[in-house]
């Protein structure tokens, strides 16, 4: 299962809670206001009886027929929400309203408010109880009112509480923003890039995440370092006393007349020689790991690749290492030492695994260096760990296992990976190795 990003789980929290604020105080809000409207529908009721039962008394003193039931004519249609009965102490009708119902108003004792199940009355008596008033209002009509109230609560946050979430992302993504930076400033570094990251700038809450990741470099540099410099120098030490251990061995081969002593010391000989190129590579291994790669100037290619498979036509290699150059010049920025480690290691490798046939060295015009020789199909899982260190495709071989994890190494470095191939294309054999050094075009 996926995990969740912080800004993704942060901001569905915080919409969950200001969804809830916001439909709470709404609830909230709707109730009172409710509440507050019923006070003054109660008291607009209260008022209207009041004001219409002294107008009744006035008309029902001056009449001169007791008992007579008077409606009042309505000027224009209009919607009534207020209807009135005025009557005696008997019950009988004095006066009435022109919609209203006396069947729809019962008698109530004593005045104030009386509620039924969709009416809401006040009673008000004048003249020792002779004139009785009582004046309804529906409550559709305050539930109406009410409706339209919580609406006009209600459809605000239809618009509020989407705005306001996409106002948390947007406002987390913003504030998250120096984190995205620091995680890209980590993902953009190689493992050999150990600086300090930059803290100016930083949030508070991030600087010491920074400066914890910086102490660490330090240490890791440190290590590194210690690691590298172990190597280098034991391979520099060792390189004299290893000297002068095959020449002893040699002098010995010379003065001794026996055929066995002989064949030890051709032995012997050979295993120095092994240590010897061991302590080479351990010399370039510790420099691709720690030295700068790239130059400030750029440099032709093909020179540096005429002088290295120079170096192969004496010997018993003579003349299987051919070279292809373009015409034009292929310039490079990689430390022309570093190139020469380059080719050097994957010539040898060639040479040493292949079934004694030529080694192609091609340099394209494009910068994309490739080497090519004959030797039986390297199976895909050894052909996947043949870079790592100490690795020999063919067991039985004299190699020290450091020459492709030496060229892996600068590869990464310069962020040119080097690709293995096996078998040739259009053949049942054959293996390749290619990495592009050239000067790539500015994107």
């Amino acid at each position: 299962m996926r995990a969740a990003s912080m800004r993704f789980r942060a901001a569905v929290s915080l919409s969950l809670v200001i969804t809830l604020l916001w439909l709470a105080a709404a609830v909230l809000t709707a109730r009172l206001l409710t509440d507050d409207m019923s006070e003054v529908f109660d008291s607009a009721l209260q008022e209207t009886g009041q004001r219409v039962l002294q107008l009744a008394v006035i008309d029902v003193l001056g009449r001169d027929e007791e008992g007579l039931t008077q409606h009042v004519t309505a000027l224009n249609s209009h919607t009534e929400y207020f209807t009135y009965l005025v009557r005696d102490a008997l019950g009988r009708v004095l006066l009435a309203s022109h919609n209203a119902d006396p069947a729809a108003f019962p008698q109530f004792n004593g005045s104030g408010f009386f509620q039924t199940k969709d009416t809401r009355f006040y009673q008000e008596t004048a003249v020792s109880g002779t004139v009785i008033l009582t004046i309804a209002e529906p409550l559709a009509h305050r539930q109406g009112v009410s409706r339209e109230v919580t609406m006009g609560l209600a459809l605000p946050l239809l618009a509020m509480i989407p705005l306001s979430i996409l106002g948390i992302f947007y406002g987390l993504g913003y504030g998250l923003r120096p984190l995205g930076q620091l995680r890209r400033q980590l993902a953009r570094r190689d493992a050999n890039e150990l600086a300090p990251l930059p803290t100016a700038g930083l949030p508070t809450e991030l600087r010491p995440i920074a400066g914890a990741i910086n102490q660490l470099f330090l240490r890791l540099g440190k290590a590194f370092d210690a690691e590298r410099s172990f190597a280098s120098n034991a391979a520099h030490e060792l390189r004299t006393p290893l000297a002068g251990a095959v020449v002893q061995v040699q002098r010995l081969r010379q003065q001794t007349a026996e055929p066995d002593t002989a064949r030890r010391a051709d032995e012997i000989e050979a295993t120095l020689k092994r240590l010897t190129r061991l302590s080479e590579r351990l010399v370039q291994l510790s420099r691709a790991e720690g030295a700068r790669l790239m130059g400030a100037e750029a440099h032709d290619l093909r020179g540096v690749l005429r002088l290295v498979v120079e170096d192969f036509s004496h010997g018993p290699d003579t003349g299987r290492a051919q070279l292809s150059l373009p015409d034009m010049p292929v310039f490079s920025q990689v430390d022309p030492d570093l190139v020469a480690i380059v080719a050097r290691n994957l010539i040898e490798n060639a040479l040493r695994h292949g079934d004694g046939g030529p080694v192609q060295v091609v340099l394209a015009p494009d910068g994309v260096l490739s080497f090519e020789n004959h030797c039986a199909t390297v199976p895909p899982e050894v052909l996947a760990e043949l870079s790592g260190r100490f690795v020999r495709g063919d067991t039985e071989g004299s190699g020290s296992g450091l020459g492709l994890a030496i060229v892996e190494t600068i590869a990464e470095r310069i962020g040119a990976p080097l690709r293995l191939t096996s078998p040739l294309e259009g053949q049942s054999g054959g293996f390749r190795a290619e990495l592009h050094l050239g000067l790539r075009p500015d994107p």
